[in-house]
């Protein structure tokens, strides 16, 4: 499979999808969004692979979240892909896929890429990692998985913090709050994340399955949320109050929402 914004192998029982975009700190346009996706189903449907170690390319960051340079009124640009970004797929994928997915996180997991670690199964830290939201800062939310079920990990009080006021996070914070499971010295993150990844291939994979499903159940409801959150979002991006986060970002300046309270 031949991949222009990520990195796809495959070892030993142990797919790796790397997202391969250092020089915006590993921010997700729509061509890797799809990217992403294609490389999740085939790491699925292989019956080889056991586990999937998600990480970013780098030791800058896991992913920043959505590439705001591709984002105006009508959402992500979608360029030559011809289609809107399918970043609800993707998070079906991350939690659906009947194998552990371990997510390496090798810096800044912000925003958008934030969601895509907390989705994962088990989160391994660099000690220089970062964690945050970003959303009402920039004028975006994730309604779904990314609050919903971040509460279910955290707990109410901490989540509603996160995202209210999309402070960041040290590694070491992060694993006090329960949203890591465990933090390495940057140069031995993959070797961590693969070891561990090597420990659960000594597992029963229909017994991993059955029991991702029932940790699943739990909180399956929140996909109907996510249904509903990101069609909110496409009607939200429409906005001159969308626009207002998303141009302040891009132009450097401090954003001012203050005339949207009036």
């Amino acid at each position: 499979m031949q991949f222009q914004d990520i990195l796809y192998t495959k070892k030993d029982g142990i797919a790796t999808v790397t997202i391969n975009r250092e020089e915006v700190r590993n921010a997700f346009r729509t061509l890797t969004v799809d990217e992403l996706i294609a490389a999740f189903k085939d790491a699925w449907w292989d019956r080889a692979i056991g586990v999937v170690i998600f990480t970013g390319a780098g030791d800058k960051a896991f992913c920043a979240g959505g590439d705001q340079s591709e984002r105006g009124r009508s959402g992500y640009d979608t360029g030559s892909v011809g289609h809107e970004m399918d970043v609800e797929t993707l998070h079906n994928i991350i939690r659906n896929i009947p194998k552990p997915v371990i997510a390496a996180v090798n810096g800044f997991a912000i925003g958008g890429g934030h969601v895509l670690h907390v989705l994962c199964d088990i989160t391994i830290a660099a000690n220089t990692a970062r964690f945050g939201q970003t959303g009402p800062r920039v004028g975006s939310f994730d309604a779904g998985y990314g609050s919903a079920y971040l509460a279910r990990i955290v707990g109410e009080k901490k989540a509603r913090e996160i995202w209210y006021f999309c402070r960041q996070y040290t590694a070491q914070e992060a694993q006090q709050m329960g949203l890591v499971n465990a933090v390495v010295p940057a140069d031995k993150l993959m070797e961590t994340a693969e070891a561990w990844a090597q420990e659960l291939l000594q597992k029963s994979p229909t017994a991993l399955k059955f029991l991702k499903y029932s940790f699943n159940a739990d909180s399956a409801h929140i996909g109907g949320i996510s249904n509903m959150a990101m069609s909110a979002l496409e009607l939200y991006y429409q906005t001159d109050e969308a626009l207002e986060g998303v141009n302040a970002f891009m132009e450097r300046r401090p954003v001012d929402f203050s005339k949207f309270r009036k």
